[in-house]
């Protein structure tokens, strides 16, 4: 079966894509990359998702607007795609995440855009998308989703394993004995980092690249102590959050509560330390013997740097199980597709807290209708990634 899956993270810069037949042989299931691909929106289009994201206020209008547009560029991508290498029998949308609406650590709700039917008509195919809302409604945060992906490529790695999201947000996965121990947000990634990028236009590709910024900078304590005695740090997982809580007037609030005048790199390396030492405190108690990583983040230098040299662990990427670590996310949406359409569950609950793991998501007509499997399939314990 192929499946296309389809993500744009917190980052909320461009599509990442990920062409994927999977095979399933009883508990191996079998992943075949077909293609990878990457699209940056077009600039009127992320201008236009920063504007309507917190602190910002947005109106219905402008969130209509871009549901269309949004939906409109995941299906010109997912065309290019077929179009490329064949059709498929199923594309999986997470969409672009907008709002996580979290209330004394209770998910509520949470918001993706991209209206589906657009990508269905592009892709000739139906489109299963919407996939977080079924776990909040199962007690769950909605968050992460990536677990179940960690579960089955990283389950029969010796000790304790953690896998290491660093997109806009950081998330963290702890296997151990072939099991997830537990899976939650550890704070900010790039969210910050990004957002000081594009404050002071330090970077025209507008994050910095190889942390070459922050590495000449100096880190101002005062302040990351400020920024360390948010809640959200010492809250038991599971727990969630997003740019909701972690966006660039929050920073500045911080510098508020100092009144002291900081440069521009000494912010940068404040917030990059910042990412550096949460992730660090959030995987401390699990004696972890490796940490493999992947998300946009993994390129910034100076973060990667500044994590090994507090976790004592040498980071590895998911390029060494098959896929580059930069689809990572885009291979579990696809993932998460064949899941659904075989009616298995796509999350964990210890990685959600969700009750009873759900089948998630929503399913869109293609122009010939619904897609539904003929094939019985039993839940895989394991998976194997070729051709990434």
């Amino acid at each position: 079966m192929k499946v296309l899956g389809l993500i744009s993270g917190t980052s909320h810069d461009g599509i990442d894509a990920c062409m994927v037949e999977f095979t399933s042989n009883g508990a191996l299931l079998e992943a075949k990359v077909l293609a990878t691909a990457a699209k940056k929106y077009s600039p009127e289009l992320r201008n236009s998702i920063i504007e309507a994201l917190p602190p910002n206020q947005a109106t219905i209008e402008a969130v209509c607007r871009l549901d269309i547009f949004i939906g409109q560029e995941f299906g010109t991508l997912a065309k290019e795609l077929v179009e490329e290498f064949g059709p498929v029998d199923l594309v999986s949308s997470h969409g672009q995440t907008v709002f996580h609406l979290v209330e004394e650590s209770v998910v509520l709700g949470t918001l993706q855009l991209g209206q589906p039917a657009w990508i269905a008509a592009s892709a000739g195919a139906s489109v299963i998308s919407d996939v977080r809302i079924q776990d909040i409604v199962s007690g769950g945060q909605g968050a992460p989703i990536v677990p179940i992906l960690d579960l089955l490529v990283l389950g029969g790695s010796k000790g304790a394993t953690g896998s290491l999201n660093l997109g806009g947000i950081a998330n963290v996965t702890i296997i151990k004995d072939g099991a997830v121990v537990t899976a939650f947000d550890t704070g900010p990634a790039s969210a910050l980092i990004d957002a000081l990028v594009l404050k002071y236009d330090l970077h025209p590709a507008g994050f910095d690249l190889d942390g070459l910024i922050a590495a000449s900078g100096t880190i101002h304590q005062e302040l990351l102590g400020v920024l360390l005695a948010d809640p959200y740090y010492s809250l038991p997982g599971p727990k969630s959050t997003g740019k909701e809580l972690f966006h660039i007037g929050y920073f500045e609030k911080a510098m508020g509560e100092l009144g002291l005048e900081i440069s521009a790199e000494d912010q940068l390396a404040t917030a990059t330390e910042l990412t550096a030492q949460t992730v660090s405190d959030a995987v401390s108690a699990f004696g972890l013997e490796s940490l493999v990583a992947a998300g946009g983040g993994i390129g910034n230098k100076t973060l990667i740097r500044a994590i090994e040299q507090k976790t004592g662990l040498s980071i590895q990427t998911f390029s060494d199980y098959g896929i580059d670590a930069d689809y990572k996310e885009a291979l579990a949406m696809a993932l998460i597709g064949w899941l659904s359409i075989h009616n298995h569950p796509g999350t964990l609950s210890n990685a959600t807290g969700a009750k009873n793991p759900p089948i998630l998501g929503r399913l869109t007509p293609g122009p010939e209708g619904y897609f539904l499997p003929i094939e019985n399939t039993s839940f895989p314990s394991s998976m194997v990634i070729h051709g990434g």
